[in-house]
């Protein structure tokens, strides 16, 4: 799983509530003045018409801006199909040339021993289908996470750098890799019929670990966590944290900058691993009203309890997805599996093809999967414009992502292709939030 490929939920902020009364306390005391009557003469100030204050916000970028984010988002379409089609061949190889068959065969000829033999021969094969895979891969993964980004000028990192990362991942991927491989096919050999149900099972457990895990053992690989000090900005994240009961007693900054130029932070983990934290960019490139509008938004997240909903949202999604895949390996093993070399399903020689149905599967869920995320999206946006009433802070936020996000697609187009809220429908949002609040406030 990518560190970026999917990713972020995040953090959190604040309202600050400016008090005229200890002013006029000190103030010594004077006789009430008279108000004049209202009259019909007198006149409610003009109402923010919010489309109108969306425009304001999008004539800030210029057209060059807003060609090169749609040339970048929507060139990511494109890399949705490739990385798919990718995906495919590679696994059709595998399969139809017997390699998968091969490789099988290997692993049960390194381990020659029955203690623990049938673990070992799914790690051996994990290996050798992780290197295959990783490798044969690996020009389009260099093109798309760096050269393409760096054409951009998304990218601040230098190709030694990148492929450090890149190990790191390749590292951590390959444990989490080789922990689900095994417990797969220790599900697959113990239960025939219901495998699938259990596997759902135990892919949204592993995912849960993950999430726990994951700000305080895996983040810390690729970046440099600190406490910040700073009162300014700290203070008023963490009273919206203990407002929202969010167990929270730090914050912290990571140091993106050194890779990338996005501006990013979440609330991350679960139970005790729950972490507050912003990078760097967010933190330098933008005000303090989008700082707390953004970190109010990743608050929403936790407030919410959006991580268990994905996970109960995901469950199903899983589910559905093994239960196709039970069904589809059935049928294709039936007629190509001697071929292929694949004796059933508990062989790990039929890998691939689990994985090419589980990748054409999630290929033609897109849109599903786009919906659900940017749906919790949305009502971390609705949360955070009521928690740290900068609209906006949130309309500024909203134009910076349009760096690498198309600011106003078409409907359709949101609803395939955006995991996340336009640009377009996020500072609109925070314009009728602003009109519903502030009445005849200037946009």
């Amino acid at each position: 799983m990518m560190r970026r490929g999917v990713l972020a939920l995040v953090v959190a902020l604040v309202a600050l509530v400016v008090s005229t009364p200890l002013l006029a306390a000190s103030e010594p005391a004077q006789a009430p003045a008279k108000v004049a009557p209202a009259t019909a003469t007198s006149a409610s100030p003009p109402r923010l018409d919010p489309v109108a204050a969306t425009q304001v916000y999008i004539a800030k970028l210029t057209p060059e801006q807003i060609a090169k984010s749609n040339s970048y988002f929507e060139g990511g379409y494109w890399l949705i199909l490739w990385n798919f089609l990718v995906s495919a061949g590679l696994l059709l190889v595998l399969l139809t040339t017997g390699l998968s068959a091969r490789m099988r065969n290997v692993a049960e000829r390194v381990w020659p021993f029955r203690f623990a033999r049938s673990s070992a021969d799914t790690l051996v094969y994990g290996a050798q289908y992780f290197l295959f895979t990783m490798i044969l891969g690996f020009p389009l993964t260099i093109y798309q996470g760096f050269f393409r980004e760096r054409d951009y000028g998304l990218l601040t990192q230098p190709l030694g750098g990148w492929l450090k990362d890149q190990a790191i991942e390749i590292a951590v991927g390959a444990v989490l890799g080789g922990i689900a491989i095994m417990v797969l096919y220790a599900i697959l050999r113990r239960v025939q019929k219901s495998w699938w149900i259990w596997a759902s099972v135990a892919s949204v457990a592993l995912l849960f670990v993950l999430i726990s895990l994951a700000p305080v053992y895996i983040a810390p690989l690729f970046n440099k966590y600190e406490t910040l000090n700073d009162p300014k900005v700290r203070d008023p994240i963490l009273s919206l944290a203990r407002a929202n009961e969010i167990p929270a007693s730090q914050v912290y900054v990571f140091d993106e900058s050194k890779q990338s130029k996005r501006v990013s932070a979440n609330v991350s983990g679960a139970l005790g691993t729950m972490r507050i934290s912003l990078n760097d960019n967010l933190l330098n490139r933008c005000s303090l009203a989008t700082i707390r509008a953004v970190m109010a938004h990743e608050m929403g997240h936790y407030v919410l309890n959006h991580v268990y909903k994905m996970l109960l949202q995901l469950a199903l999604v899983m589910t559905i997805a093994f239960a196709f895949v039970a069904w589809g390996f059935n049928r294709i093993t039936a007629r190509y599996g001697p071929a292929w070399g694949v004796r059933s399903i508990a062989d790990p020689a039929g890998l691939p093809l689990i994985v090419l149905l589980m990748t054409t599967y999630f290929f033609v869920m897109t849109p599903v999967m786009n919906t659900i995320i940017r749906t919790q999206e949305i009502e971390a946006d609705a949360f955070g414009l009521n928690a740290a009433r900068e609209p906006d802070g949130a309309a500024e936020g909203a134009l910076m992502l349009s760096e690498y996000r198309k600011i106003h697609p078409g409907p359709w187009e949101e609803v395939v292709f955006y995991d996340h809220p336009s640009g377009y429908n996020r500072i609109l949002m925070a314009m009728t939030w602003k009109a519903e609040q502030t009445p005849g406030a200037a946009p």
